[in-house]
């Protein structure tokens, strides 16, 4: 089943988009960074995106990925937000990186919703779920399982981002998370080997990457390898799936056909776009999901 998708967050908001920019409100703080697919103009002029802007990226000019925040003054370069979403209420540090990100991918919260859900379900039938968050970054996804119920494996390859995920965890009033820093490839092919088994696999990968000692990613090389070892580690009934892809011209499809070929075809799925909606009806995409259940 096709759906789009958009979550409800409060302490989010998609202000403006246009001119491969986006001006967005992150709880009491306005930021506005570089947007790829932000291909039309935008609806506001050049001096209110400027006057509403609290921190504004500036793209370093050798390079396509890093640059350097500029901050008005009184304003912090980190701060919180909260999710909120039934019984579950998530507190998220936030902080301006090199690579224009925040720390938070707000669209992600709409798979938030689907693994707490998913994960009570499997909890309400007496177990104690097994979840892996793979390329896990500051552990949306995982505070979302630990907050239902599940015990929960966070890998990511970059150490000060599991600190961080860490962090967001404690800040939640959460705990029981089980941190690795390691390349994610390389994680699951041993588990494959030790036999191991989850009730709930989300895998985040980026269009490219460095493991924690130098393994190269390239996602259209490895996704292959990648879930043909999740399809092994998944149980066989009742477990779920999500996989989110970011790289422009990869489309739900893609990931839909590539994930047949590794599990078969599943008991229920939905796959689609994340996007957010500016006050002005201009809806932005911010990457494709799918997800299964077994």
């Amino acid at each position: 089943m096709r759906m789009e998708l958009t979550p409800r967050f409060a302490d989010y908001e998609l202000l403006d988009s246009g001119d491969f920019e986006k001006l967005e409100r992150f709880g009491r703080y306005v930021t506005r960074r570089p947007e790829p697919q932000a291909v039309w103009h935008r609806t506001l002029p050049e001096e209110e995106w400027q006057r509403r802007a609290d921190a504004s990226f500036l793209r370093d000019a050798r390079s396509d990925e890093r640059g350097e925040w500029r901050l008005k003054p009184r304003v912090p370069s980190r701060w919180s937000v909260e999710y909120k979403y039934r019984d579950m209420l998530l507190r998220m540090r936030l902080g301006l990186t090199s690579f224009k990100h925040v720390g938070i991918f707000p669209e992600q919260a709409s798979n938030w919703n689907f693994i707490y859900d998913r994960t009570r379900e499997l909890c309400s039938q007496g177990m104690k779920p097994r979840v892996l968050n793979l390329f896990a970054y500051t552990g949306g996804a995982t505070l979302a399982a630990c907050a239902a119920g599940a015990e929960v494996t966070h890998v990511d390859s970059v150490k000060q981002v599991v600190t961080w995920a860490r962090e967001n965890m404690e800040a939640s009033g959460l705990d029981g998370v089980r941190w690795i820093v390691e390349d994610a490839l390389k994680f699951v092919n041993r588990e494959v080997r030790r036999g191991n088994r989850y009730n709930g696999i989300i895998l985040d990968p980026p269009a490219y990457g460095r493991g924690a000692n130098g393994e190269k990613w390239v996602l259209e090389d490895n996704i292959g390898e990648m879930l043909e070892c999740c399809a092994a580690l998944l149980e066989s009934k009742g477990a779920f799936l999500v996989l989110n892809l970011y790289s422009m011209g990869l489309s739900s499809m893609i990931a839909r056909t590539a994930v047949h070929q590794a599990f078969g075809v599943p008991a229920d799925e939905s796959f689609g776009e994340l996007y957010f909606e500016d006050n002005f009806a201009k809806q932005l995409p911010l990457g494709t999901y799918y997800r299964l259940v077994r």
